[in-house]
């Protein structure tokens, strides 16, 4: 017991760490510390069973820690938390306070972000702080409920569970408002204006989410614009008057979406002498890269993509692709300017080109559509969309852009 009927409690986290994120094995607000001692830096069990030194203060403690902290920076801290006595592995770390003068406390040992800081409390308080620590780390009423760790195999539940080992399943594109629009509602309404006119077309989207993003977009001295992360924007203001800038915040809309039900991986193997795969690929309106026809006996035709083709036909929905070796082609942004980021013909046109030349094997991921049939063109929710029953001239004219390139592979 300290002077004056108080003891060495911690008194709060130092701001930085999401109260979200502690748990029981850290020191938490209410723990009263009953002594430190030494421990090896790289051992996580002690052979023997530490000395610790206990002290009545603050000060005291935090000379203490001084004192370990020559010799390690790992440390054992014995808390009392309720009726029970912990021992917590920790660091030791300088802190400076409202006071000028330095002091030692302690951090968790696998978060930086973690910082006690200690006081001289009376039991009362450290009993309301505790009480406030258990409802952060989910505590029962009779003591803190150790939080278990399990071991989980990443790397099979990947390749077992995702199409593909880069594969996301969810995707998204980001809508940047026009100079124009001063709210998040306009921005949104062309969001979905996008989507419904995709699924309408036939691209077989499913609707996840919309969320709003803030984007910082940046006037240089120089009278230039660009658009900065929140990292970078604080470096900027490091570097001093010559970096300069007036900080606009646009808030810009994320639509995320799953592309169609499933992935289908695909493999086109070509034969030898053949010279191209044998599909045509064109680009819809809202960006997206569509098979529009397959050449009978070709290496595309042997993948299946020409029954694909057949199949979609009959539902109204579009053969588009998701991912060519792996990688996206999904659009990503909806620019300021209204144009659409997405991938371009030529990249395409060059990997499938490179491929043919050496007869090398081509990976496809195609954007599985519903199998029911719509029964009309209704628009409704998002959640509900679904494409034309019906396919003709001027539905595939809307679907295949009249801008957008064509490309025989």
């Amino acid at each position: 017991m300290g002077g004056n009927g108080t003891v060495v409690g911690v008194k709060r986290v130092e701001a930085g760490m999401p109260s979200e994120e502690w748990d029981d094995s850290m020191p938490l607000p209410g723990d009263i510390v009953k002594g430190v001692a030494p421990a090896d830096d790289d051992d996580e069990e002690e052979e023997e069973s530490p000395i610790f030194a206990s002290a009545k203060t603050r000060s005291e403690i935090s000379s203490v820690l001084g004192r370990l902290g020559r010799r390690s920076d790992s440390v054992w801290v014995k808390v009392q938390r309720g009726n029970n006595l912990l021992d917590l592995r920790a660091r030791v770390v300088p802190y400076r306070g409202r006071k000028l003068y330095r002091c030692f406390t302690v951090m968790a040992a696998r978060d930086d972000r973690h910082v006690a800081v200690l006081g001289d409390l009376t039991l009362e308080q450290c009993t309301e702080l505790q009480e406030m620590s258990r409802t952060v780390v989910s505590m029962d009423g009779s003591g803190f409920v150790r939080k278990k760790s399990v071991s989980y195999d990443w790397k099979k539940k990947v390749g077992t569970y995702l199409p593909h080992s880069h594969s996301t399943l969810v995707s998204s594109i980001l809508f940047m408002p026009f100079p124009s629009e001063r709210n998040f509602e306009a921005t949104t309404t062309r969001s979905m204006a996008w989507f419904s006119s995709a699924v309408s077309s036939g691209t077989p989207l499913v609707f996840v989410n919309i969320q709003t993003e803030q984007i910082q977009k940046a006037a240089s001295s120089d009278g230039g614009n660009c658009q900065s992360s929140w990292k970078e924007m604080s470096w900027l203001k490091q570097q001093g008057p010559k970096h300069a800038s007036t900080v606009e915040l646009l808030q810009a809309i994320r639509l995320w979406f799953l592309p169609g039900i499933v992935e289908v991986p695909l493999v086109l193997a070509p034969e030898e002498g053949e010279r191209r795969f044998g599909m045509d690929i064109k680009r819809t309106e809202e960006g997206f890269i569509c098979i529009s026809s397959v050449f009978k006996g070709s290496a595309a035709d042997r993948a299946g993509l020409r029954n694909l083709c057949g199949d979609a036909s009959k539902t109204g929905h579009l053969v588009i692709i998701s991912r060519l070796q792996g990688k996206g082609v999904l659009p990503s942004e909806a620019s300021s300017d209204g144009r659409i980021v997405c991938c371009d013909h030529t990249s395409i046109k060059e990997r499938l080109a490179a491929a043919i030349e050496e007869t090398e094997e081509v990976r496809l991921h195609i954007m599985r559509w519903p199998d029911q049939r719509p029964s009309s063109t209704i628009v409704g929710p998002p959640a509900i969309l679904l494409p034309p029953a019906e396919i003709d001239g001027s539905t595939l004219g809307h679907k295949l852009g009249p801008k957008s390139s064509h490309l025989t592979m």
